[in-house]
């Protein structure tokens, strides 16, 4: 009977995302549910750093690679390979960009099914099940992994990391270069923007503007209010495509999903293409002085309003508390 939950960590210099930290949280509670242990896997610079704080987060065993997870198809063989060595239940990653990149390269290489943007993982019996929206949020449905091990990445925020002490044990893995696959992607350089912001997708607090403000200064206020409730800045695919704002900041089927506690969207209608990438938030705050638009009906708390006088009112209240 396999024994393992594999979890498969990314860090920014020497610290675990809070995506993985999310992760190892539920890997701990699907371990404890089947007497399982967690291995955490961490590669590249900084892995020994990571290792020493995720004993904390639940983690049984916690390996150190040597790989760079940059590199996609070597990092994607020297994962598939601790996979095949330990039998795992499931190997468990974040749904980012590296996660949603990496997991359909493990299914294929170990033939093993998958489920991605999961929202909750259970355990019944010897059957893991995974819970995923589709229909652009529209619909919840569960699937279940028939054989082991199943690939599942995770929503970001879909539930809060919390401190479960693991054994902690930290061994050092191997390098694969000499078996591995020729290379499909070089990674030459990183360009980090000068500018550090909040990442959307693991962001739990997000302010989103749309067409409505009328015009790129106004938003202006956007950024005050994201910045009196420490969130982030999101927008909709108009003012993406107006050219008002980057597409890292867009937030819909086209742009990114998001589910933070917060989501206060501004002077957005609530087009069907935007509520895909955030329906899911625990907390909808919509601001538009259209009653009728299509925002309201998902929106936990509305108000209708001319944004350019609720807004600053919000920010002044904010800043008071």
């Amino acid at each position: 009977m396999t024994s393992a939950i594999i979890v498969v960590i990314e860090q920014k210099e020497g610290v675990p995302t809070p995506p993985s930290l999310e992760v190892m949280t539920i890997a701990r509670t699907l371990a404890t549910q089947r007497g399982a242990a967690v291995v955490a896997l961490v590669g590249g610079e900084g892995g020994s750093e990571t290792a020493s704080a995720l004993g904390a987060y639940g983690a049984d065993k916690i390996v150190t690679h040597p790989q760079d997870p940059t590199e996609s198809d070597l990092w994607a063989t020297a994962v598939a390979d601790m996979a095949r060595s330990h039998e795992p239940i499931a190997v468990l990653l974040p749904h980012t960009a590296d996660g949603k990149n990496l997991g359909p390269r493990l299914a294929a290489l170990l033939g093993a099914p998958m489920a991605s943007d999961c929202v909750d993982l259970t355990a019944d019996g010897e059957t893991l099940v995974a819970k995923r929206p589709v229909y652009a949020g529209k619909a919840m449905i569960t699937v279940a992994g028939k054989s082991h091990p199943l690939i599942a990445t995770l929503r970001p925020n879909a539930l809060t990391a919390q401190e479960q002490q693991g054994e902690g044990v930290v061994e050092s893995g191997q390098s694969q270069e000499d078996a591995a696959p020729a290379l499909a992607i070089v990674l030459k350089e990183i360009f980090e923007s000068a500018e550090r912001k909040i990442d959307l997708a693991e962001a739990s607090t997000i302010v989103s503007g749309g067409r409505g403000l009328k015009a790129p200064e106004n938003f202006q206020m956007i950024e005050d209010l994201a910045a009196a409730l420490g969130g982030a800045v999101g927008a909709s695919r108009a003012v993406v495509d107006a050219g008002w704002r980057p597409h890292s900041e867009q937030v819909g089927q086209t742009g990114k999903t998001v589910s933070p506690q917060l989501y206060v969207a501004v002077a957005i209608s609530g087009a069907i293409q935007h509520l895909a990438g955030m329906r899911t938030s625990k907390y909808i705050v919509a601001i538009n002085k259209d009653p009728a638009a299509p925002i309201f009906k998902v929106a936990d708390y509305g108000i209708v309003g001319d944004a350019f006088e609720v807004v600053p009112k919000m920010i002044e209240a904010v800043k008071n508390l």
